[in-house]
């Protein structure tokens, strides 16, 4: 039943496309069709049709340029593009295991430690919602625009941490990191996916997560010196000026190429015609803004009540909580209403996402996200405090998923190039990353040695990484060249979304637990003292080991962790039978891409 929820849409949308030379390089993109001349469903995924044939009736300015620069390029310039993304890797892996160890300080620096979630919310849902735009940006203006835009969003966020004085602003600030960062690593992904073949691309993806085995220690050793030296500020200004450093050559490479490729007479750009107001509105419909705006606020305001309202005097009672929550049920049902009935243009590609692997994919990826949330959020808090750690020693823990699954990487890419298939290992990966979930249950505890935590640690990294390599290759094998940037969005989105849905519940859990049990486990302690410590990570710290306030602190973390544990193991196993729904495909029989790729 699942993957006919929206096969009469399918119907309605279905008609033949037109040939190439009827098609302007402008038209919408197969990401998302206006629904009076959408094309048929079996063009968006694996059929009798020839690659050729599909990508051919899907020729969008985005997709025809990057096809006719790698149809063109020598293999130096490949290589040298390939060392660019590289270095990009480097630096936003250096930011991210920054980033994660400040973040605790940041909140906490205006009392609020509770409400990490909660910027993570806001961040997530806007950052998957924007996916499915910036693929249109892509496909319509170009990868390299794209690329160039997502840079800019990012280093004004980064700029707004870095002179923030209250939480408002660090949360406005959060949104606009997360989509930057999250689409310069979309628009790094499409190109991969534009210049390499489907067999290599495991192992090139593997290559490129390497960075993460240096920056798992640097990160979380610099998040250290920036906190107790020059000030957590300077960690994010710093990487305003380094992140822009070293991604703008990287575009700089691909304008020059495909300057050189306009000149030879090939993938010309070629003018739209439009007036200011015209484009303005062509724009307007493409994006589906109502349709953005719709899902963004629903979301956000159904999942934002679950970690604010026990920041309010009534809690659920208060009146503004009860409305934020009907408002957004309010309008999900009205962003599915208008995209049935008024859309013009489709803001979900529904015949692309209805396909067999593309859907179970799509929602394995939002479970693990989920998951990820559940188990991250208070986590690098809960090291710190219950177990002593300092800020680096924390981060250091906190990275082996990332350290391990660059590792791992290697393994899953080459078990895949070597067997040419990917569903049989995320069926072995899926009651993996149950069990060790189930695990951190009893292991994420006080009294627990920091070796055994370490330990389910690596056995959810081997399976959780495995799935993330398996559901990438699914979406990508699954899809013509001309709707990759598509379904790499589509698991983005879902990826950001079950970011979201998992800090909402991360967040409920703790803003009703942890409070709770300090006031449970400190009688003595008066309620001001109460909110202090659970407002303030510094305050949580400062009181000395073996003490009763610490020990007090320290079991009601305990208590919070075990919570998201139970509450990610549940989740995850529904992993088993999405995974069950996948088609096996043959990666060495799929041939998606033109001209010179690894």
């Amino acid at each position: 039943m699942a993957f006919k929820l929206f096969e009469k849409k399918g119907q309605q949308d279905a008609v033949v496309p037109s040939s190439p030379t009827e098609q302007n390089v402008e038209a919408n993109p197969a990401s998302i069709e206006p629904k009076s001349e959408a094309t048929d469903t079996a063009n968006a995924v694996p059929s009798e049709t020839s690659d050729g044939e599909r990508d051919e009736a899907h020729q969008f300015h985005g997709v025809a340029e990057m096809e006719a620069i790698t149809t063109h390029w020598d293999k130096k310039s490949m290589l040298i593009a390939y060392a660019l993304i590289y270095l990009n890797h480097w630096a936003m892996s250096m930011l991210s295991m920054t980033y994660t160890n400040l973040v605790p300080y940041v909140t906490s620096a205006f009392n609020k430690h509770g409400l990490i979630t909660t910027t993570n919310i806001v961040s997530s849902i806007v950052g998957g919602v924007c996916r499915l735009p910036i693929a249109k940006i892509i496909d319509i203006w170009g990868r390299v625009e794209g690329f160039l835009l997502m840079i800019l969003i990012m280093t004004i966020g980064l700029i707004m941490m870095a002179v923030c004085d209250n939480v408002q602003t660090y949360a406005a600030a959060a949104v606009f990191y997360k989509i930057g960062y999250t689409g310069i690593g979309y628009v790094i992904d499409v190109f991969v996916a534009d210049t390499s073949s489907l067999r290599n691309r495991a192992l090139i993806m593997a290559v490129n997560s390497t960075p993460y085995l240096a920056t798992a220690f640097a990160g979380p050793a610099a998040a250290e010196k920036f906190y107790y030296g020059a000030g957590w500020r300077w960690g994010f200004g710093c990487f305003a000026i380094v992140i822009p450093a070293v991604c703008l050559p990287m575009a700089a490479l691909f304008i020059y190429i495909r300057r050189q490729t306009r000149l030879a007479g090939f993938a010309p750009r070629q003018a739209s015609g439009r007036t200011i107001w015209e484009s303005t509105k062509y724009y307007f419909v493409e994006f589906d803004v109502i349709g953005m705006i719709l899902i963004t606020a629903g979301w956000s305001l159904i999942l934002l009540p679950l970690t604010i309202a026990t920041y309010q005097a009534e809690k659920w009672e208060t009146p503004y909580i009860i409305a934020m929550i009907v408002l957004g049920g309010v309008l999900v049902v009205a962003f599915a209403a208008w995209e049935k009935w008024f859309s013009p243009v489709s803001f979900v590609p529904f015949n692309i996402l209805v396909d067999r692997t593309v859907l179970p994919a799509c929602i394995l990826s939002a479970c693990l996200f989920v998951a990820s949330s559940l188990w991250s959020s208070y986590f690098s808090s809960f090291l710190q405090v219950a177990l002593y750690q300092t800020i680096s020693e924390a981060g250091y823990v906190g990275s082996i998923y990332s350290l391990g699954s660059c590792v791992w990487a290697f393994a899953t890419g080459s078990l895949i190039r070597y067997t040419n298939h990917f569903k049989w290992l995320a069926m072995v990966a899926a009651p993996l990353v149950v069990m060790s979930s189930g695990l951190f249950i009893k292991y994420r505890q006080p009294g627990e040695s920091l070796g055994s935590i370490i330990g389910c640690q690596i056995i959810m990294t081997v399976a959780a990484a495995t799935l993330v390599v398996c559901e990438q290759m699914a979406v990508m094998t699954a899809a013509a060249h001309a709707n990759v940037a598509v379904v790499i969005a589509l698991l983005s989105l879902f990826t950001n979304i079950g970011s979201g849905i998992g800090s909402g519940i991360s967040g409920a859990l703790w803003t009703n637990i942890f409070p709770q049990k300090l006031k449970e486990a400190l009688p003595q302690a008066d309620a001001k003292t109460i909110a202090k410590i659970y407002g303030s990570l510094v305050v949580q710290r400062k009181y000395p080991k073996g003490s009763a306030m610490r020990d007090g602190i320290n079991w009601a973390y305990g208590v919070g962790m075990k919570y998201q544990s139970i509450a990610a193991t549940a989740i995850l196993v529904l992993t088993i039978p999405l995974v069950m729904c996948w088609k096996d495909y043959n990666v060495k029989e799929t041939r998606r891409n033109k001209g010179r790729v690894l």
